[in-house]
Parts: structure tokens; C-alpha cells; sequence
């Protein structure tokens, strides 16, 4: 592993830059100034809700028209422009003199953070790496547990000696003058092991180089798209949610905060293992177990009484979000191919952005027609055994597909 990441290390951390650096496009980063955007701009928490799910939904739209440029378009080269993009977008969130230009900032953030960078991510990695991809994709996933961990409280701490418009031109300032910069490096040098004619004949389902268009004509990407919803939506709610579970627990959002770092260590212990496996043992193998530990973890939420449930509920459901990182950047090359592998990836993405757009809307919906979260979330554990069960199902039908009599 040292001679790996020693020998790897300017591709392994471009990829764990970006990973990193998306953080100022997630929900949870956004969500840490929601109360002084709304006092700004005078917008009450349903206004609000429904201009950040407009603008996820929107970002999710232009991912799947655009996200194909990681094919086309050097990767040294789009990064730092989606970087700069990225900082735009943050100075339209300190400046945004009106609700209108809040909105395309939004916009702007979704796309560049929740998408185009973890996207570049995991396209660069999975083209980049065969024989040890596994431990490249769970190394550069390693950027999203690490801002979970290490920015809420420095952002916090930021807000209050610059002001929360403040922080935000500092976000921007970061991402032209280090984040744009290093990617130009780290990334001016692709990588391949087998060579540039090996590659592209390493061939997914059937022996074939899929382009977008065939896969979604494919029998396997409308059977995983549940799956590939799921992690995101559940995700999302939990942490949308939280404020609402306090209050049917009678808890404080002080004592649910651990929760929060047991989610992030264990994201990484999962990508790991995940990672690990992956290499060892095949991808394939692994999507049957991807959404148990979830199941376990968001049923786990409806009986607890005490918050160390939470704790636990939140480490395990962190276990798959963890795999999943890693399983989806190394399946992807498998089922197709890696010549179009970027067109596929955005699809991808655009499928988990939109599962994280809907998410806070269906189940705020039912929490006011009256059913708690809680409630709810014995219903989602159900939803991910069912899934568990449905993706040994596509497991035995696409082995048959990849090892052909």
C-alpha cells in the first residue's frame, strides 16, 4: 500500500482534491448558512426548501447533458475550469442581491460540488486504474467523510469572526488561488497502466464499449436505478430531518451531533474494506450487501429512546454510504467499459443528485400529513431489504453476462 500511494500519489490526490473540495456544493455545507440566507432574503423555510430542491433538480439536468465532457474534454483542464465556475457560484452566495441570482448561484453550486467534481473523481480514477482500482476509488472518496469531519466546526468558527458572507468570499478566494491551481498540476499528466491501446479495449458487458444511449436501452441500468436512488435519499432525509427527530425524541441537536463523526469514521472504514474487496473479490460481488447496512441502520432509528441509537443507527447507515463510494467507481468499468465511461458516470450522477432533490420533499410531506420520521424510516429499512434482495437477483443475471458460456 505505501509503494502505491508513493508511486501514485499526484493522481490519487488530484482525485482526493476534488472529493474534498466538493464539499462546498453539499447539502450539509449549504444548510450551515440557511438561517442567515433566509433571514437575507426573507424566505420562510418551505420557500426555501423548494428553491434548493428546484436548483438540485436543475443541477442534476445540465449534469446529464454536460457530464460527458470528462470523455472529451482533458481532465487538466476541465477541473480548474469547473473550479472557477465553482468560486463564481460562491461569490453569487455572498453578493446575491436578489432571490433570482441566489437561485443560479444555487444552481451553480449543486453542479460543480454534489456533481462535476466528485464526478471528474471518479471517472479519472476508474479510467486511470485496473488492477488496484478498488484502493484508488476508496482513497479518493476519502475527501468526502473528511469535510464532513473536519469543516462543519471551522465553518462555524469562520462565521463568526468574518460573517457568513465572509466565509463564503473566502470559499471563493480558496478555490481560484489553491484548488484550481493544484488541479492544474496534479492532473496535467494522465495515467495509465497497460498503455493508451490496452485500454480502451478493455471492454464492459458482452465484450462491448457501451455508450450512454445503449445502457440506458440495457436491461441493467433501469434495474439499478432503485439502487443507485436509495443511498442518496436516505441519506439526505436523515440529515434534512434531523431537527424533526429531536423534537419526537426529545433530544437536543448537541447530543446528536457525535452522530455525525461515528457517520464519517465509519465512511471510511467502508470505503476501505469496500475498496479492498472490490479488488479482491470483484465489485459484483459486493452489491447484494451495499444497502443492508443501511437497512439495518435507518430501521434502527424508529425504536431508540436513547440518543446513543442515534449514534449507532448513524455509524452504521455510514457503512454503505462508504461502499457505495467505492463500489460504483470500480462496477462502472466493469459493466461498461471504460472508452465512454464519463457519459455513463454523469448518468449516474444524475440519477443520486435528483435521489437527493426529492428526498426532504416526499418525506416532509408525509411528516405533515402526520407521519413522523421515525415511522418512516421502519418503512425505508423494509425498502432496503427488498433491494438487498433485488440486487443478488441482477448479480446472478449479469455474472451470466460477464463470463459467457
Amino acid at each position: 500500500m505505501l509503494s502505491f500511494l508513493r508511486n501514485n500519489l499526484r493522481w490519487l490526490g488530484g482525485g482526493l482534491l476534488l472529493t474534498f473540495a466538493s464539499a462546498f456544493g453539499q447539502t450539509w455545507f449549504i444548510s450551515l448558512f440557511a438561517v442567515f440566507i433566509k433571514d437575507q432574503h426573507g424566505l420562510s423555510d418551505g420557500s426555501w426548501g423548494s428553491l434548493y430542491t428546484a436548483a438540485t433538480l436543475a443541477s442534476a439536468g445540465l449534469m446529464f447533458w454536460r457530464g460527458g465532457m470528462a470523455d472529451s474534454v482533458p481532465l487538466s483542464r476541465l477541473a480548474p475550469m469547473v473550479a472557477l465556475v465553482f468560486a463564481l457560484a460562491a461569490l453569487g452566495m455572498a453578493w446575491a442581491p436578489s432571490v433570482a441570482v441566489l437561485g443560479l448561484s444555487l444552481f451553480l453550486l449543486r453542479f460543480c460540488g454534489q456533481g462535476m467534481f466528485s464526478h471528474i473523481a471518479m471517472t479519472a480514477m476508474g479510467r486511470w486504474f485496473e488492477a488496484r482500482r478498488g484502493q484508488a476509488v476508496s482513497i479518493t472518496t476519502l475527501g468526502h467523510p473528511a469535510g464532513e469531519i473536519l469543516m462543519p466546526l471551522l465553518v462555524v468558527l469562520l462565521i463568526g469572526v468574518l460573517g457568513w458572507q465572509g466565509t463564503w468570499l473566502l470559499v471563493a478566494a480558496l478555490l481560484v488561488l489553491v484548488v484550481a491551481p493544484l488541479l492544474c498540476w496534479l492532473l496535467a499528466e494522465g495515467r495509465d497502466p497497460v498503455g493508451q491501446a490496452a485500454r480502451i479495449q478493455s471492454p464492459g458487458l458482452l465484450g462491448r464499449q457501451w455508450q450512454r444511449r445503449d445502457a440506458v436501452r440495457h436491461w441493467l441500468l433501469p434495474a439499478l436505478l432503485p439502487v443507485l436512488l436509495t443511498p442518496g435519499f436516505i441519506t439526505t432525509v436523515i440529515f434534512f430531518h434531523q431537527a424533526h427527530i429531536a423534537q419526537v425524541k426529545g433530544w437536543t441537536l448537541a447530543e446528536m451531533a457525535p452522530g455525525y463523526t461515528a457517520f464519517g469514521l465509519s465512511t471510511v472504514v467502508a470505503a476501505f474494506a469496500a475498496g479492498w474487496a472490490a479488488d479482491r473479490f470483484g465489485a459484483l460481488r459486493l452489491l447484494p450487501g451495499l444497502l443492508v447496512p443501511m437497512g439495518l441502520g435507518v430501521a434502527l432509528i424508529a425504536p431508540s429512546g436513547s440518543v446513543t441509537g442515534w449514534y449507532l443507527a448513524l455509524a452504521v447507515v455510514g457503512m454503505t454510504q462508504g461502499m457505495a463510494g467505492s463500489l460504483w467507481g470500480v462496477l462502472f468499468p466493469v459493466l461498461y467499459g471504460t472508452a465512454h465511461l464519463g457519459a455513463i458516470r454523469s448518468l449516474a450522477t444524475t440519477i443520486m443528485v435528483v435521489s437527493t432533490a426529492i428526498g426532504p420533499g416526499i418525506t416532509g410531506i408525509l411528516i405533515d400529513g402526520g407521519i413522523g420520521f421515525p415511522a418512516q424510516a421502519a418503512v425505508m429499512g423494509a425498502w432496503c431489504a427488498v433491494m438487498a434482495l433485488w440486487c443478488w437477483m441482477i448479480t446472478l443475471r449479469v455474472q451470466r453476462d460477464l463470463n459467457p458460456a
